[in-house]
């Protein structure tokens, strides 16, 4: 997959297009992207994604700031690289590009720099100032400027039933189990290891500290989680906990992962940590001795659970 970080490096061609966000390309957006590949397999041509970084969202509504994206933006560009998409345009969002209006969005943008043919949208897409631009819209200039449009049908996109929102809401609840169903694969958190008090390896069980440096990017609820760990393009088990670290009164949020039948030096290294099942809250307890008492049931439940899960 070839990917343009602006409209102005992609070079016209014959172009079957599809266009959205695509946050976590779920079951959703995977069907309209099907429905993509089978219209470029018909006509020949290569199948462009229209994206845009920052999300809109960022841009029109800059108060919001509680937004936080299911994946960054090379996530995203990974998910959609494995689906067999050929093109991917990150166009960079600004109040001006917002300001198009629906037939110069069709004009300048779709026609006149991506050279579409043909396009590829469900009935609810919106885009051009004020959302004024849908389906009906690109019907009506597709003959003026010689495209075709296809249409994924509302009965095909309401019935999958899922939105980015809806994936959002269950990984802020914890529910990443939920999560995994919607998004087709479990979801993930890639970050850099850093050096933490090191409290973990004097309960016995040692953790990797990760700093995920993209602020957008959504955070699970707190808690313990069942996890595997990629390191190196190997695939560990492991037990993730996200949260303040309330037996010891901690102050700031962290995300740990403590790495089942692991030795080594991580620090520096940037590992991807994929969740698979919630297992209980952030609890303050006690005393160390009791916290270090429930780590080791909760590796008794993660074990189990992955066992199941993943077969490994």
């Amino acid at each position: 997959m070839k990917i343009y970080r602006h409209l102005n490096e992609f070079k016209k061609r014959d172009s079957v297009v599809t266009i959205g966000s695509f946050d976590g390309v779920h079951i959703g957006h995977r069907k309209i992207l099907s429905s993509l590949q089978e219209v470029k397999q018909q006509h020949c041509g290569e199948s462009v994604i229209l994206t845009f970084f920052p999300h809109p969202k960022m841009i029109l509504h800059p108060e919001d700031v509680d937004l936080k994206l299911i994946t960054t933006i090379d996530e995203k560009a990974e998910l959609l690289e494995q689906l067999g998409v050929d093109n991917l345009i990150i166009t960079p969002f600004t109040r001006d590009f917002s300001n198009l209006t629906a037939e110069e969005y069709i004009r300048h943008i779709l026609v006149e720099q991506i050279g579409t043919q043909r396009i590829v949208i469900g009935y609810d897409h919106r885009f051009g100032k004020n959302r004024e631009g849908g389906l009906k819209e690109l019907q009506k200039y597709s003959l003026q400027y010689n495209y075709e449009v296809e249409e994924i049908a509302e009965q095909d996109i309401n019935e999958i039933a899922v939105s980015s929102t809806r994936v959002r809401s269950a990984l802020l609840n914890g529910d990443v189990k939920t999560a995994a169903t919607l998004l087709n694969y479990p979801f993930h958190l890639t970050g850099k290891v850093i050096k933490g008090d090191q409290i973990g390896r004097r309960l016995g069980f040692p953790t990797a500290n990760i700093l995920v440096a993209e602020t957008y990017k959504l955070i699970p609820a707190d808690g313990i989680y069942a996890v595997t760990v990629e390191i190196n393009e190997q695939v560990y088990k492991g037990m993730g906990y996200i949260g303040h670290r309330p037996t010891i009164n901690g102050m700031s949020r962290n995300i740990e992962v403590n790495i089942f039948d692991f030795e080594g030096d991580l620090y520096g290294m940037n590992i991807r940590v994929h969740f698979y099942d919630f297992i209980r809250g952030d609890i303050r307890f006690n005393s160390l001795d009791e916290l270090r008492e429930q780590l080791q049931r909760d590796k008794e439940i993660s074990v189990g659970l992955l066992r199941v899960i993943t077969k490994l």
